[in-house]
């Protein structure tokens, strides 16, 4: 189920650091967040750090993009995740 989500919040993230004014974008956040809510569920504030530096690296690499705000979109699940 990880690489799902990894390779689905890879997708949304990618499409919106480049689509930043898209109709959808307000959606694709709330997916986000969700997919921050299921990892948590699965594996805690372990996972959802894991997921998302392995993230942030891909997009830099693949995109030349810095993904490390888009953190924020997880503020709210845990009281451990302060972003």
């Amino acid at each position: 189920m990880d690489a799902y989500l990894e390779e689905e919040l890879y997708d949304i993230l990618t499409y919106c650091i480049q689509n930043s004014d898209a109709a959808d974008f307000e959606e694709k956040k709330q997916r986000v967040f969700t997919i921050g809510k299921e990892l948590y569920s699965d594996g805690g504030i372990d996972t959802m750090e894991n997921m998302f530096y392995s993230i942030e690296f891909r997009i830099k690499d693949e995109i030349g993009k810095d993904a490390n705000p888009y953190r924020s979109w997880w503020n709210g699940i845990s009281s451990e995740w302060k972003y």
